[in-house]
């Protein structure tokens, strides 16, 4: 109800500006003044007077894909009272009221009636057909499903390095774009100024000030345990909106309410070992010891991702490896080098990274917790971790200084209450109090790489409100496309994975169903509508 409520004061105010604006020029078309306040019906009638599809009057006020058909539409107006080229163009699209509103109270505006010549027709018709395209592209990427590129090992041999997948932004229920004004087809910034610069400080793709709160459309299935799931980044320190935080993608191993815990680095869901997956190819990180130098390429040509350091000592070589699957590190236990391998297991009982508190164990305010296991407090690592109960909505949790580092988060930042915690009391927007009820469900989003793998074990639970969807199939698979800071060896060159693309990423089945068709149905129906509108353009122009 509150984004439906911030939605129509959203329109209603655009059709106010829109109506000061221009009402002379609709007055001037032939129509009541009082029609270019109405939403809608005023781009209607612009349509129609410049001789355009009219039916584009109904992707006026969508979020991302609004804001360019308004665009459009001024444009549009503008050169029917005689304010054509770049300029005039430029001043539409970057000071649209203003500059209409400049021409609507002028000097008695006039319709331009001259006939365009056969050369400014083409154009725009070129024109017509790329801002066709940009639309339909953004309308499929906004509401349909979104490309996403795997940067990272996390969640390697079940889904690769350089894989690209399409996610379905439905199945887990769609939902709504909270920063409604963007650029489409960027998620967080226009370009990334590098290590130089500070990433709070690159531009962003989309206008903070114009936000939408929070709404989610049902979908036709929920998370399952074991899921493939896309998800924003919960602790994004950079973005503030919710669904232009960094999307991340890994398995749910716990829906509300589990049980998890990490036993020696092998996972527990409700106390019972986790279930494996036909198509999950789980990995975990080695310390091998060797009489002689390892042919590291070889055995990246024979085993694929294998991120590697190497060290050299007095007795021969010493290799820390991750992303080695059981059957992997048995194969490479077997080389007549390899004088002992371990698994490597952090100790129990000895933090991953450890923060002191103060006495009273309440300054948490700056602890850092994108680095160190969640929650702060307990002296676990990602070898031996919980057991930690998933947060379920209409949970009653007890607050105190013991649990609080594990719900601060989510009471603050997730749910958007004022906490405080002071001299030993806590207080949830300025009540104080000794419990919470959680307010939405959470997801404990772990990679199949476990020991390469920032995961819900550093950053904590995820929110419903930041699953973004599941992947339905890898289009594109490039191997040597991001290069590995952690490896010492890299894949020389780019070669495409051929035979990854278009098959399905969720199945939890060893075979792959093939989606070519989906390739081949987008491209004939982009083409056969461009084939299909030409025809009927000409019929119409010769009757």
């Amino acid at each position: 109800m509150n984004y439906l409520i911030t939605y129509t004061i959203y329109v209603l105010i655009i059709s106010l500006l829109m109506g000061l604006a221009t009402w002379k020029l609709f007055k001037k078309m032939g129509y009541s003044p009082l029609y270019a306040f109405i939403p809608f019906y005023n781009y209607w009638i612009i349509l129609k007077e410049t001789k355009h599809s009219k039916w584009w009057a109904v992707l006026s006020y969508l979020p991302i894909v609004g804001p360019i058909m308004m665009s459009v539409f001024h444009i549009l107006l503008m050169k029917k009272f005689g304010k054509k080229g770049f300029v005039n163009g430029l001043l539409t699209v970057v000071l649209p009221f203003i500059f209409m509103a400049i021409v609507n109270y002028g000097k008695d505006p006039q319709i331009e009636t001259e006939q365009e010549d056969e050369e400014t027709k083409k154009k725009e018709t070129f024109l017509g057909s790329v801002t066709f395209a940009v639309v339909f592209a953004t309308i499929i990427h906004v509401f349909m499903t979104q490309p996403f590129g795997i940067p990272t090992g996390s969640m390697e041999r079940t889904l690769l390095v350089g894989d690209f997948l399409f996610v379905n932004k439905w199945a887990y229920g769609f939902r709504m774009p909270m920063r409604p004004v963007a650029l489409p087809f960027l998620q967080g910034t226009i370009f990334d100024s590098g290590q130089k610069g500070n990433p709070k400080d690159d531009p962003k793709s989309y206008i903070e000030a114009v936000k939408l709160p929070y709404l989610r459309i049902p979908g036709y299935d929920e998370i399952k345990r074991y899921d493939i799931v896309v998800f924003n980044y919960p602790q994004d320190s950079v973005h503030v909106a919710t669904d232009r935080k960094d999307p991340y993608v890994k398995r749910c191993v716990g829906i509300p309410g589990d049980v998890i815990e990490f036993r020696a680095g092998r996972l527990f869901v409700n106390n019972a070992p986790e279930k494996i997956l036909g198509d999950e190819q789980q990995q975990h990180g080695y310390l091998v010891k060797t009489s002689s130098q390892l042919d590291i390429p070889q055995l990246y040509k024979a085993f694929g991702f294998l991120p590697v350091q190497e060290n050299q000592t007095n007795e021969g070589f010493v290799y820390a490896f991750q992303g080695l699957t059981d059957e992997t590190a048995k194969e490479i236990k077997t080389l007549p080098q390899v004088i002992d391998m371990q698994e490597i297991i952090e100790e129990k009982g000895v933090a991953a990274v450890r923060y002191k508190l103060n006495a009273d164990k309440t300054d948490t305010k700056n602890i850092d917790t994108v680095n160190s296991i969640y929650p702060i407090n307990k002296p676990w690592n990602p070898d031996w971790y919980g057991p930690l109960t998933v947060p379920k909505k209409g949970d009653v949790v007890k607050l105190n200084q013991e649990t609080l580092p594990q719900y601060q988060w989510i009471i603050s930042e997730y749910e958007h209450n004022k906490l405080e915690n002071k001299n030993g009391k806590i207080y949830v927007n300025g009540q104080e109090t000794n419990q919470y009820t959680i307010k939405q469900n959470y997801y404990m989003m772990i990679g199949d790489n476990r020991d390469a793998s920032l995961d819900a074990r550093y950053f904590g639970v995820v929110p419903e409100e930041n699953i973004v969807g599941r992947p339905m199939f890898t289009w594109l698979s490039v191997e040597g496309l991001f290069s590995d800071a952690n490896s010492t060896y890299q894949a020389s060159g780019k070669k495409i994975r051929w035979d990854r693309m278009f098959k399905s990423t969720n199945t939890g089945e060893t075979h792959k169903a093939s989606y070519w068709w989906v390739a081949v149905a987008i491209l004939v129906l982009f083409f056969g509508w461009d084939f299909f509108a030409g025809l009927f353009k000409k019929k119409k122009e010769e009757d």
